[in-house]
């Protein structure tokens, strides 16, 4: 419920949103909001505004640490269990500084008796809660915290520094809405540092109120250097003016707390039209005489709030004269000796309401004498045309009048001297308590005055707040700046130090590539393929079929819309026309997120291989053609004892076939049981070169026929000289 937050906060946030989406209408913000719940929780956060670090303000962790908390733990009992309240304590930096300035001044002091602290730290942002429970924080809180305290009550791990188990026990983080939900009591300690700046006067001043119930007699309140107590100054002293800390007294008043913390509404107050001053008709003598006509038939004056004469009704030259000077129609510049000093006050009190205020036996003097006069005073609420204006009614009291009042009394004395003298004292009676109601009224004028300089004196805190939460959201921003830019920077080192590698890596393997988009324009191409295609860097976006090239395949373009149809690799030799063999490799290309987004061509020159593998081939013809030819035994034998050759001679001789003996066991096909020992001896010793190249022994023919034959062996040896085997050449054959 952001509806007692201050609104150019508000403002201000989401104008941030509306310009990062390029919205310039407040309703298509509204109607972006309704068709996107991510961007609602989005401007939840930006709400939130989260700025927060490590012993923010040192001088009053450097107060708590050394005045404070000392001069409390004097007071605790052993044993006591101190409980602390952080709301609004965003990612837990406020409430790690208090656990840790705790515990160091626990250890300065050594008391001989033994505190804990529990500390409730609460947020309304539930992820903020989240990564304060993880008590993990980066490396740049190594310039906010001193070296010794990193290593005291931080483990480093990796690049970031997770706080210690004796610090994280300390506190207990929950997500909570502090101008709805319940609060934590029975507080010691209580810090609530720039959470109110947002916050608009009234709900400040109910949020006030539940800490000064939440806190125990004579528990701590901390707030931020722009935060005041205002109109709820009465409920805490002062500690330290400077550093805002205060302790709580007095009492609050319970019926502030029945609705609380139950959600705040704001009071609507009624709007209050402007009343448009009415013009005063051009035929005032109509309207004053009907209502003379009405009530008064005497002089009369008609005039305005300030005394401007409007309008005159009889002959007023015993009431009023012209002043000296420049011409003034005003009532108090004309009045005459007697009524000038009488008529203010009653005047004034005539403005304030629309009831007739009198004045009786005002002494006026006129032209060396006077006589005594009634002034009636009062504001014309009907018509509607002479609303606001003042009528004054003047009636001379008769000297007959004076006198029969003063015979009914029986004075003897000069009846019409001592009657005046009366009268006289009246008057000063009347003036002494005039003046003592406008000395109230000034008074309450006064009183006034002060709560409009109070009013003023909360509007300027209210704008110092302002300051500070604009302060406080661009830090916010400037963090979230560098925080992006800290992230591109990386990020461009990354692609620039994965591009060079992929450079080096491209050209130090000598395989030229081709990179193709979708289209099967060239992306980009390492330094070899130069090699086989006609290539400069602005042939980078051209089709690559448009490039000369060496390559004897004109299947190429084919092939590569197959390879992007299907997404199987294609693999196969080509030739160039200048004799070069190629191994073309033809892969979808794949991004991160596992699509397809052209191709990938590789050609490895095999061109070596290819002439090593025909040497091959016509040396293996030849030898093949030599063993099928030759007229005697060969068999070849390798050192685990497979055949691994056998010419038609021995097909002859063995009474069998070539394809059946491949790959068996010599001993076992062709050697008789009684002789298999010796014929194992022997293979071995000739494999080690023990015995010499020519041997014999009795071998026996699938038929059944055992044969005596002489061989002669020869070594069979790897690429690497390692001997694989034996070729064995038979002579002098004889049947057993």
């Amino acid at each position: 419920d952001f509806s007692q937050y201050k609104k150019n906060t508000l403002y201000r946030r989401i104008e941030r949103r509306m310009n990062i989406h390029q919205i310039s209408k407040i309703s298509s913000y509204v109607r972006f909001l309704q068709e996107n719940p991510a961007e609602l929780e989005i401007l939840f956060k930006e709400l939130l505004i989260g700025v927060t670090n490590f012993f923010r303000d040192s001088e009053v962790w450097d107060k708590l640490k050394d005045k404070i908390f000392p001069s409390l733990f004097l007071k605790l009992q052993n044993g006591q269990i101190l409980r602390a309240w952080i709301p609004g304590c965003s990612t837990g930096e406020e409430a790690y500084s208090l656990a840790i300035v705790f515990k160091e001044a626990l250890e300065k002091t050594s008391p001989k008796k033994s505190f804990t602290l529990q500390i409730f730290a609460t947020d309304l942002d539930s992820e903020a809660i989240e990564r304060a429970r993880k008590g993990i924080f980066p490396a740049s809180i190594e310039s906010e915290i001193p070296v010794e305290r990193l290593n005291r009550f931080f483990s480093k791990d990796n690049d970031q520094y997770r706080v210690n188990t004796e610090i994280r026990e300390m506190v207990v983080f929950a997500p909570q809405n502090v101008i709805k939900d319940p609060p934590f009591t029975k507080l010691d300690f209580l810090s609530c540092r720039n959470m109110l700046i947002y916050m608009d006067a009234e709900l400040q001043k109910k949020l006030l109120a539940l800490f000064h119930y939440s806190l125990n007699p004579e528990g701590l309140l901390l707030l931020g250097s722009a935060e005041t107590l205002g109109a709820q100054s009465d409920l805490f002293s002062t500690i330290d003016l400077k550093l805002r800390i205060y302790q709580r007294s007095g009492s609050v008043n319970r019926e502030e707390l029945i609705n609380f913390p139950s959600s705040f509404t704001r009071n609507m107050t009624g709007l209050i039209e402007n009343q448009q001053p009415v013009n005063v008709p051009e035929n005032l003598q109509t309207l004053t005489n009907q209502l003379l006509l009405q009530q008064f038939s005497p002089v009369s004056l008609l005039v305005t709030d300030k005394g401007d004469i409007l309008y005159i009704t009889g002959s007023t030259g015993k009431y009023l004269e012209p002043a000296a000077g420049k011409a003034n129609m005003n009532l108090f510049a004309m009045a005459r000796e007697g009524l000038r000093n009488e008529l203010p006050s009653p005047f004034r009190k005539a403005t304030q309401s629309f009831e007739r205020v009198e004045i009786n036996n005002v002494k006026v003097g006129t032209n060396g004498g006077s006589h005594f006069v009634n002034v009636t005073i009062q504001q014309i609420e009907k018509p509607l045309a002479l609303n606001g204006k003042i009528l004054i009614i003047f009636v001379d009291v008769p000297k007959e009048e004076l006198i029969a009042k003063k015979q009914k009394r029986g004075k003897s004395l000069s009846i019409l001297q001592k009657t005046e003298l009366e009268f006289e004292l009246q008057r000063t009676k009347e003036e002494l308590q005039i003046t003592r109601e406008e000395m109230q009224t000034s008074q309450e004028e006064l009183q006034s005055t002060n709560e409009e300089m109070q009013s003023t004196n909360e509007e300027l805190q209210s704008t110092n707040e302002e300051l500070t939460t604009s302060k406080e959201e661009m830090q916010s921003l400037n963090e979230e700046l560098h925080t992006v830019n800290s992230e591109l920077q990386n990020k461009i080192d990354d692609n620039s130090r994965v591009s060079n590698d992929m450079n080096n890596l491209l050209n130090s393997i000598d395989i030229a590539t081709l990179f193709l988009d979708r289209d099967l324009k060239i992306r980009q191409f390492s330094f070899p393929a130069k090699k086989i295609f006609k290539l400069i860097q602005s042939d980078i976006g051209r089709l690559f079929t448009d490039q000369v090239n060496d390559l004897d395949y004109p299947e190429l373009f084919d092939d590569a819309k197959e390879v992007l149809r299907t997404l199987v690799f294609l693999e196969k030799p080509v030739k160039t026309h200048d004799g070069r063999w190629f191994n073309i490799r033809i892969m979808p290309y794949r991004t991160f997120d596992d699509k397809i987004d052209g191709l990938v061509i590789t050609f490895i020159e095999i061109t070596k291989s290819k002439l090593l593998e025909s040497t091959l081939e016509m040396t293996q013809m030849t030898l093949q053609s030599f063993i099928h030819t030759v007229p005697s035994v060969i068999l070849g034998v390798s050192s685990e004892g497979k055949i691994i050759e056998f010419n038609p001679e021995a097909e002859r001789l063995f009474v069998c076939k070539r394809d059946d003996v491949m790959s068996k066991n010599y001993i076992e096909m062709f050697i008789p049981k009684e002789s298999r020992k010796q014929v194992e001896q022997d293979m071995k010793n000739l494999l080690s070169g023990e015995l010499p190249n020519r041997f014999e022994n009795i071998v026996k023919a699938l038929d059944g026929s055992e044969l005596r034959i002489e061989w002669s062996a020869h070594k069979l040896l790897d690429d690497n000289g390692k001997q694989i085997g034996i070729i064995t050449i038979g002579a002098n054959i004889t049947k057993k």
